[in-house]
């Protein structure tokens, strides 16, 4: 879900490596605690996707009441982090792991990467997206949804009305208008396909995509080449001369193109079609066998926590979970809530992800 930044430039992208976020309490002593695993370390290290950010100042507070100095381990996309701690597992890299989202929950549970804890601050954490509540081995954090968006302009001008759901796609009227990203290469494209099969079912998701190909959609490998190249409607797209006016991308990114917008534009240039949602939520979990689990918990409770919930939109760009977390004013004004995302069970993710991706790429791309 956080593929959002890319919006924002390649400066928001962050190195692979560890990072210290703060200076305040760091030092030698500390760092040998840290690496000999010692239980009264003061370090407590993250373990994330690169996407992971937060303004210095919130952190730092942490940081100053908590007592603990917090290092993040960022390690490429969520997948490819997630398959290092598996490769890890018992021996983690970290205290915690951020980033593991409804569409890999069940590996990550299934391998036994968490030791359960329930977060102080819990109870604020909207019913929806506790997902492992009976267990409490991870804890959700941040929510998003993959969703259409359209180039007002473009629709406008052609004096037709945008699509709003996932059975207007398949009109006449959008034909060789959408780009999407490819199922198996890009997480916005496997939520997408996820969509269809929350909408349409085990039995109609691949007439739902036959009728799709055959108005015209066009596949490319990932969001940035979607979004930045292909979609008319973003900023990068008018560069490239991007001719598609709808693409799969985030509820988030028209709020995103009026804050990065040179110069800012009063109204957003680009619209959602809220009835193509696929709800995303992403969880952090205390790793089995971390060194530091004491610090560990105290860095989860902070990731439920106010600061943290209202400090998250404008760095990550997604939504918070906590109840009465209040979203920044370009959230509000450019924004929009989807009411009524689709969705699919974790369990069936997991068992049913790979021959779907495979049906898919069979159908669609070759």
């Amino acid at each position: 879900m956080s593929t959002t930044k890319k919006l924002a430039g390649t400066a928001l992208a962050a190195a692979l490596g560890v990072t210290t976020l703060a200076a305040c309490g760091g030092g030698d002593a500390q760092d040998k605690d840290a690496a000999s695993g010692s239980p009264n370390s003061k370090t407590v290290t993250l373990v994330s996707h690169d996407s992971f950010d937060v303004t210095d100042a919130v952190l730092k507070e942490f940081e100053q009441t908590s007592g603990y100095t917090v290092k993040v381990l960022k390690s490429g996309d969520a997948g490819a982090a997630l398959n290092a701690e598996i490769l890890t597992k018992g021996h983690p890299r970290g205290d915690v792991f951020f980033g593991v989202d409804n569409t890999m929950l069940s590996r990550a549970l299934d391998n036994g990467l968490f030791t359960p804890y329930e977060a102080k601050g819990l109870a604020g954490v909207k019913d929806d997206v506790q997902l492992d509540k009976a267990q409490h081995r991870v804890t959700p954090v941040d929510s998003g949804d993959i969703c259409v968006n359209y180039d007002k302009a473009y629709f406008a001008e052609k004096k037709i009305a945008p699509p709003q759901t996932l059975d207007d796609l398949v009109k006449p009227e959008y034909k060789n208008l959408l780009v999407t990203e490819n199922a198996a290469t890009s997480s916005p494209g496997l939520g997408f396909l996820l969509a269809s099969v929350g909408k349409y079912g085990e039995e109609g998701w691949k007439d739902y995509w036959s009728k799709l190909k055959a108005n015209g959609v066009e596949v490319v490998d990932g969001w940035e080449q979607a979004y930045n190249e292909r979609f008319s409607g973003s900023a990068g797209g008018k560069k490239a001369k991007g001719d598609r006016p709808l693409v799969v991308s985030y509820a988030s990114s028209p709020p995103v193109e009026v804050l990065y917008g040179e110069p800012q534009p009063a109204e957003a240039p680009t619209g959602v079609a809220t009835g193509t949602c696929f709800r995303q939520v992403e969880f952090a979990g205390l790793l089995k066998g971390a060194a530091n689990e004491e610090g560990g918990k105290a860095l989860i409770d902070f990731l439920v926590s106010k600061k943290f919930q209202e400090d998250m939109p404008l760095k990550m760009f997604v939504n918070p979970v906590l109840k009465d977390a209040q979203l920044p004013e370009v959230f509000t004004k450019h924004g929009v809530v989807i009411d009524k995302p689709e969705t699919v069970a974790p369990d069936a993710i997991a068992k049913n992800r790979e021959q779907w991706v495979k049906a898919w790429t069979s159908l669609v791309v070759k």
